[in-house]
């Protein structure tokens, strides 16, 4: 995970150095929004994917905890990824940006702290293995259920909220698992630990509404590929027997990128491997990433 530089607050600094002292609320309060972000090299040399869409949603998840004020703009902050990439040599490299409550907000309030940023790349692989592009992975029915949207903010990335996910994946990896699949307050499909999940049956091709999970930006690029190659796709509840039934499933996110699943709670799914219509899209949404499909060519910023 080691890179050469880590940008905090508008400096470059060495990897070792970009530290956090014990006492930042932060650390004890989950008092942060982060994204996940990947550069994908490109004919045009390595590009960020979407790096707009997720600078955007950083700002908004910081909005939503309660941060006012922030002392960098958008594009300081576009820019800082850039130069954060650039300084570190890498054509492919995940990206992780933190906006954490530093200093003060020891009463629970993030009026009295100040928000504090910092922007750390590295090598990462997709985090599911490379051998699941093909096969699938098994994934399982929670014993945890996903947040209600009144209890924490879902459409922000807080990093508090990880903590629900980080008891299912844990759970699920302990029971043989590798993915676990969360079911919402109501019992209907919500979305897995890190990713968003779509089905297909007939043809067609269904995902939760946005209502109780996080607005993926893969999930989005991927509603676009889909519909660019033909298939009709619909926003639904889904529930957890229409999962067994149906013809393919798959999940997305910035890390997993696009992943079949080939099991869910020892049920084959389909043929047990990769369906064809999660094939079609996971193969149009690599060549997108690269930006080897013109139409797509704006979605990845190019690092300069």
């Amino acid at each position: 995970m080691e890179s050469k530089f880590i940008w905090k607050n508008g400096e470059m600094v060495p990897f070792e150095q970009a530290t956090l002292h014990f006492l930042t609320p932060a650390l004890h309060y989950g008092a942060a929004v982060f994204e996940g972000i990947r550069t994908y090299n490109t004919p045009k040399g390595p590009a960020i994917f979407r790096l707009g869409e997720h600078v955007k949603r950083l700002f908004d998840s910081a909005r939503v905890l309660g941060f006012r004020e922030f002392p960098w703009s958008f594009d300081d902050v576009m820019k800082a990824h850039k130069d954060t990439v650039r300084a570190n040599g890498f054509n492919d490299c995940y990206v992780r940006p933190l906006i954490y409550l530093d200093g003060g907000g020891w009463n629970l309030n993030v009026d009295y702290g100040k928000p504090s940023l910092m922007i750390a790349v590295w090598e990462w692989n997709n985090y599911l293995g490379g051998d699941a592009l093909v096969n699938g992975i098994h994934a399982n029915i929670s014993s945890f259920t996903r947040h209600h949207v009144n209890v924490t903010m879902t459409k922000a990335k807080i990093a508090g909220n990880y903590a629900n996910s980080i008891l299912a994946k844990t759970e699920s990896e302990r029971n043989g698992f590798q993915e676990a699949i969360m079911l919402d307050p109501q019992g209907f499909v919500a979305e897995c630990t890190g990713e968003n999940l779509f089905i297909v049956r007939n043809g067609v091709i269904y995902t939760p509404s946005t209502a109780p999970v996080l607005e993926g930006i893969t999930r989005s690029s991927l509603a676009t590929i889909a519909q660019d190659l033909g298939y009709e796709v619909k926003e639904a509840p889904i529930s957890r027997d229409q999962l067994y039934i149906a013809d393919e499933v798959f999940v997305c996110g910035t890390a997993a990128e696009v992943i079949g699943l080939s099991k869910i709670d020892y049920r084959q799914i389909g043929d047990g491997k990769t369906g064809p219509i999660t094939r079609k899209i996971q193969e149009t949404y690599h060549d997108a990433i690269r930006g080897k499909i013109a139409k797509y060519e704006a979605w990845c910023d190019l690092v300069g």
